[in-house]
């Protein structure tokens, strides 16, 4: 089992937690009755026999009891090396997951383990005179966020990332114990 499974396992066992903690302002509206659910990671096949490609995203679906909100898809990537992200690989796979899920709403989010170092934030295809398509995402670089803004968090998706943020060196073994205490 590869480090990028296990980081899936944890998200796909605390969906809430993680939306939460991920993504604070498009999870907004996500409560306790609110259904999460992982969505494909298989593409369609355009005739039968040919060989699917399996995604390297985990794509999760947001259904509200009794429809009160429109279903929300969130497509989320793990990225342990920023250098290795490609923002048009991910632009393909919300596309590609939005007419599989047939909705527009797709929220793209980008983990990355350490820093986003220069991975590219936003892509734009256009000609001389308009604009085809404008593509960002939400980006979560835990090495960037501060170990001690979270050291006492109740999500554990949180908590287990707590060596992956930003400390001090003189603190690992702290940030270590309260991650597992977590």
């Amino acid at each position: 089992m590869t480090h990028d499974q296990n980081f899936k396992n944890l998200l796909i066992d605390h969906p809430h937690q993680e939306l939460a903690f991920l993504t604070a302002a498009e999870a907004k509206y996500i409560d306790a009755q609110t259904r999460i659910v992982p969505f494909r990671q298989q593409t369609l096949q355009d005739r039968l026999g040919e060989r699917f490609r399996e995604l390297d995203v985990l794509p999760l679906l947001v259904e509200w009891p009794n429809r009160r909100r429109e279903t929300l898809l969130f497509v989320l990537e793990e990225e342990s090396d920023a250098r290795r992200f490609s923002i048009h690989r991910l632009v393909y796979y919300c596309l590609d997951l939005a007419e599989m899920a047939k909705t527009s709403r797709v929220v793209p989010v980008v983990i990355f383990l350490r820093r986003a170092g220069k991975a590219p934030q936003r892509l734009r295809l256009s000609g001389d005179r308009h604009t085809f398509l404008d593509f960002s995402y939400l980006s979560c670089a835990l090495g960037d966020l501060p170990y001690e803004q979270y050291r006492d968090s109740n999500s554990l998706v949180a908590r287990l990332n707590l060596p992956n943020m930003s400390y001090p060196p003189e603190h690992k073994v702290e940030v270590y114990a309260q991650a597992v205490r977590g």
